[in-house]
């Protein structure tokens, strides 16, 4: 079942949505709609390409990786601030999620994968995971700057 609701009363300056995503290939685009509504709904629609793109590479990673469902959470920090995060029930982080460092090289050309935390990483103000016995949480925020930088598309 896949649920929408907001965790804050209405007027308040932060807010949190959770989404929980069945393990099916099309999470990743059930994610994009909901958040496009979910901000356009705040008024943060600046940061629509930018959350995107980092909501479609963690979910996409918790179907890719995860034998079960996952659950999406949108918070917004404050009116230029959003918090995007991913739970599944594998535990192990990857990098560079395992480690805050702030810097990320990039992936080499004969990886078979983590092109899409690398832009994540890119894209992303801040970034982190954390690991239980029941899963992982991989997190990042994006910012509202003004302007979309489209050059690593």
């Amino acid at each position: 079942m896949v649920t929408v609701s907001p965790s804050e009363c209405e007027g308040s300056s932060t807010w949190a949505y959770a989404l929980q995503l069945p393990r099916d290939p099309r999470a990743a685009r059930i994610a994009r709609v909901t958040l496009r509504a979910v901000l356009a709904g705040h008024g943060m629609a600046q940061l629509q390409d930018t959350a995107e793109l980092v909501a479609t590479e963690l979910v996409t990673n918790a179907y890719r990786y995860s034998t079960g469902s996952s659950t999406l959470r949108l918070s917004g920090v404050t009116r230029s601030r959003l918090r995007v995060s991913v739970w599944d029930a594998n535990p192990y982080v990857p990098p560079p999620f395992d480690k805050w460092s702030g810097v990320v090289g990039p992936v080499s050309a004969e990886a078979d994968g983590g092109r899409g935390l690398f832009l994540v990483c890119q894209y992303a103000e801040a970034w982190g995971g954390l690991s239980g016995r029941g899963g992982k949480l991989l997190w990042c925020e994006v910012v509202s700057s003004g302007r979309v930088d489209h050059s690593l598309r």
